[in-house]
């Protein structure tokens, strides 16, 4: 059984793989917020065994993604609209000649 008492060793500068726990400190977040970046896909895990780890190559590039700038959004027309109609007059001659059918 673990030892889950033993005092934490301070997070080594030279660790490949750390635990989210350590992640978190390095990240200077909780480690609820490490598990749910990594939940979202944001922080990508490396899986030995049963145990999850965090290269220090992945905290970098995700940290990396977090300055840079973020894509402009593409405005669409009011042609590129998906299917929507803005010519109400158009509309409501539709629905009143299918509800004036004999």
């Amino acid at each position: 059984m673990g030892d889950t008492h033993r005092p934490r060793e301070p997070v080594s500068s030279d660790s490949l793989l750390l635990t989210p726990e350590e992640a978190a400190t390095v990240l200077r977040v909780g480690r609820t917020t490490v598990y749910a970046l990594m939940k979202a896909g944001d922080l990508r895990p490396v899986h030995i065994g049963r145990s999850c780890r965090i290269s220090r190559a992945e905290l970098e590039r995700y940290v990396q993604h977090l300055q840079a700038p973020p894509p402009p959004q593409p405005t669409r027309t009011r042609s590129q609209r998906r299917g929507t109609s803005t010519d109400q007059g158009r509309l409501f001659d539709v629905v009143h000649s299918r509800l004036n059918r004999p």
